[in-house]
């Protein structure tokens, strides 16, 4: 029965084999395609992704936007200071558009507010510049006398720094800071931005020294509480010094408060807070705004907290665009 069987059939045994064999072996082959596809589509999308993930957004002035800053420069000269920019980062100016307009300048036009030849002028907002090169860029406002007025802004891309040092550097010695820099001790005239950008990126040791320079009669410098602080109360100080150059010692960690006594001097922004952190022989933590050392041999013991300044916000890679390839690689996992 089994030999009339294959009589009765249009094709030799063999034949029927090998056609079962070459089946087989197509639909194998078809697999294994289907399968290095699939492996080059997900070694691309991993490479998209990570390039996404390593770009920030960056918008200019966070809350405060693009306009004419109320402090002056120091507004964005401050907010640029606490950011860390990389190629293919972007900026963004939030502004009103027919209200303000942002232009890319040389740092010539930056200087002295030329916006006769921007190289590039945007006049709608929100408005975006890609960091696309390792330099320096220049940005400002062209309606009026904006940028002379403080909108304006530097940025700087610099080139990936070596890797860190595997040893730890020595403990440094006791720095004197003069306070405000060349400002000095004063009513500034920014408010009391002034001394919170002067204290944002310095680090406050043990056995460092703060030098406040004024002019004798019409300043002084005053240690308080944080509540004293804050409130700009100066009927209970801690220590009040009258003689310019004012040095005060650190000599205890924690936060420190400083003041003026005079009138409204405190209201109107001449305060500083710092935070006094102990000598280590790994790093230098960097310092928050807290508030003052003691003077001389009377170290301030207990020092209330003070607020560090407003954060300036570097917004994270947009979850739109990792949404958006999550989603294609699926389909294309579904389809494969």
């Amino acid at each position: 029965m089994s030999i009339k069987s294959h009589k009765d059939t249009n094709q030799p045994l063999g034949s029927q084999i090998l056609g079962r064999y070459k089946t087989q072996n197509n639909s194998l082959t078809k697999d294994m395609a289907r399968s290095s596809s699939l492996a080059i589509l997900v070694i691309a999308l991993l490479a998209i992704l990570q390039a996404t993930a390593a770009q920030t957004t960056h918008v200019v002035g966070d809350e405060l936007g693009w306009l004419v800053p109320p402090g002056g420069p120091i507004a964005y000269s401050t907010w640029a200071a606490m950011q860390t920019f990389t190629v293919g980062d972007v900026l963004v100016f939030n502004f009103t558009t027919g209200e303000q307009d942002v232009a890319m300048v040389t740092r010539e036009a930056y200087e002295t507010c030329n916006s006769t030849n921007p190289i590039s002028l945007k006049t709608t907002g929100p408005a975006n510049f890609t960091l696309d090169s390792i330099r320096e860029y220049y940005f400002i406002g062209t309606m009026d006398q904006r940028c002379s007025l403080g909108q304006k802004l530097a940025i700087n891309v610099p080139a990936p720094g070596p890797r860190p040092s595997s040893v730890p550097p020595p403990p440094r010695g006791p720095i004197t800071y003069t306070v405000g820099d060349d400002l000095g001790w004063l009513v500034p005239p920014a408010g009391p931005l002034a001394y919170e950008t002067w204290a944002f990126n310095k680090t406050f040791l043990l056995g460092d020294t703060l030098v406040f320079n004024f002019i004798n009669g019409t300043q002084d410098v005053a240690v308080v509480t944080k509540e004293a602080y804050e409130t700009c109360d100066t009927n209970n100080t801690i220590t009040v010094l009258t003689t310019s150059p004012a040095n005060i010692t650190l000599t205890t960690t924690g936060e420190h408060f400083f003041t003026s006594t005079y009138a409204r001097h405190c209201d109107l922004g001449q305060k500083l807070a710092i935070n006094v952190t102990a000598i280590t022989s790994t790093s230098n933590p960097p310092s928050s705004s807290t508030e003052p050392p003691s003077s001389g041999s009377n170290p301030v013991s207990e020092g209330p907290s003070a607020a560090p300044p407003p954060s300036l916000v570097s917004s994270a890679p947009s979850p739109l665009i990792s949404g958006f390839f999550i989603t294609l690689f699926s389909l294309a996992m579904a389809f494969f």
